[in-house]
């Protein structure tokens, strides 16, 4: 089975070609491409309640490239999922019937807790190899950060934040907003204590990367600690040159760490996988699972 997922996100545009094989006891996901647009719709959508018409634009054009993408690749199916920037948008409405009408694909705009659910269904423990322990799950984005507290097919909570990277950078993220989450972090791992978090975000994946640590150990709480206070000691310019971060990743990242740090702070949690699993993985397994199902029927 082959499927197509497009993430329509506050820092860029993915879209995710995947192969699913169900010969054996569990499928097997494979990732066949992945394309990133660095396409920053929260500068415009959190500041101004709004999508510029350049924005529009390109996200335009970017979705009718997808959709030859997805024309030559023959998915059985296809879901596309725009998350914070296009909640808040005042003119997304127009965007998708504009996006429609140019590619035929067919964007929803979903919420915060649709979001979580998502990237729950990617059922990491299982990759992980272990359903018997508690973890926090933390996704940081441009626009918000999700959260989903879970033991194997239990979740006790889940919930989502308007802190984002995005946010932070333009100055919207207040005491109150960062109040609110560390409250909500240490009720719930007081009721359930986390073994382990779970990075996902492509700001996770770099930092992941830039720790030095092999595929399949943890990252700690200290890495990212330490590689938070790294970043900061050089300007944007030599984050770009020097550390050969891509622009559009030399500034999310240091918000990026201090978010995904002060959640295992409060949470006291020390050890984190990183799966490389995000909202668009999630959503390749939900149009497996929708197809088996009735496949099944």
């Amino acid at each position: 089975m082959k499927f197509a997922a497009i993430d329509v996100g506050s820092n860029a545009v993915r879209l995710l070609l995947s192969k699913v094989g169900s010969e054996g006891i569990e499928p097997v996901f494979e990732k066949i491409s992945f394309i990133r647009m660095p396409i920053r719709l929260g500068e415009d959508a959190f500041i101004h309640n709004n999508i510029s018409p350049e924005k529009e634009a390109r996200l335009i054009k970017t979705m009718m490239g997808f959709k030859y993408l997805m024309d030559a690749y023959e998915p059985l199916d296809y879901m596309a999922c725009a998350t914070s920037a296009m909640r808040e948008a005042d003119n997304s409405d127009e965007i998708i019937d504009k996006i429609k009408e140019k590619s035929g694909i067919d964007l929803k705009v979903i919420s915060g807790r649709k979001e979580a659910k998502i990237i729950y269904s990617n059922r990491i423990e299982k990759i992980i190899g272990s359903s018997d322990s508690t973890y926090l799950h933390v996704d940081v984005g441009g626009g918000s950060t999700e959260l989903i507290l879970f033991k194997g097919k239990e979740v006790f909570a889940y919930r989502s934040f308007n802190i984002g990277t995005i946010r932070m950078l333009e100055g919207i993220v207040t005491k109150d907003d960062w109040n609110e989450m560390k409250k909500w972090v240490k009720k719930v791992t007081n009721e359930h204590t986390p073994d382990y978090a779970i990075g996902s975000g492509g700001n996770i994946n770099k930092l992941y990367r830039m720790s030095g640590r092999k595929d399949g150990t943890l990252l700690l709480r200290d890495d990212i600690q330490q590689l938070k206070k790294y970043l900061k000691g050089f300007t944007l310019e030599q984050r770009i040159i020097k550390l050969g971060l891509k622009p559009d990743r030399a500034d999310v990242i240091v918000p990026a760490s201090k978010i995904y740090y002060s959640i295992m702070k409060w949470g006291d949690i020390e050890y984190m996988h990183v799966p490389k699993l995000g909202l668009a993985d999630g959503i390749v397994h939900v149009l497996y699972k929708k197809h088996m199902n009735t496949y099944i029927k």
